[in-house]
């Protein structure tokens, strides 16, 4: 069964729309998504381009001479990776408006991939809500916590 979803970057200027046939992902560490989104890897969902349609186009990065990334030139928010030359596309997962329905099945670029990072499973973990200078810092600027 294919389900349509929605996503974009983070103010809204470039939004889209999947069609999607599966849960399955994957996570890319190779050096260059590490350094294009500024972390450790990259979650992506794979899938033909024609089951994207940008409902706003977004800017695109040539970030090698064999693949480019879309972004949104406004607020920075990278979006994912492509082979102009591949019928595929890499979707970053953060970015569709529901994520959490993705299933990692994979990892890629594995001979940089920083083994530290993997299982953080054990790290205590805090809420937005227990940070209270970030609370009123949220508070102060828009009245309430983002969603």
């Amino acid at each position: 069964m294919t389900d349509l979803m929605t996503g974009g970057c983070q103010c809204g200027r470039v939004r889209y729309s999947a069609r999607i046939a599966d849960d399955d992902a994957y996570l890319c560490h190779c050096r260059m998504c590490q350094r294009a989104s500024g972390n450790v890897s990259i979650a992506f969902k794979n899938l033909p381009k024609a089951d994207v349609t940008w409902e706003s186009e977004p800017d695109w990065y040539h970030s090698s001479p064999i693949a480019r990334r879309p972004f949104c030139s406004k607020c920075g928010t990278p979006l994912g990776f492509d082979y102009p030359d591949s019928d595929k596309i890499d979707l970053h997962v953060a970015t569709f408006d529901d994520p959490k329905r993705f299933v990692p099945k994979y990892h890629f670029g594995i001979e940089t991939r920083l083994d530290q990072w993997l299982d953080t499973s054990g790290l205590p973990g805090y809420r937005i809500e227990d940070n209270p200078s970030t609370v009123d810092r949220w508070m102060k600027a828009i009245g309430k916590l983002p969603d």
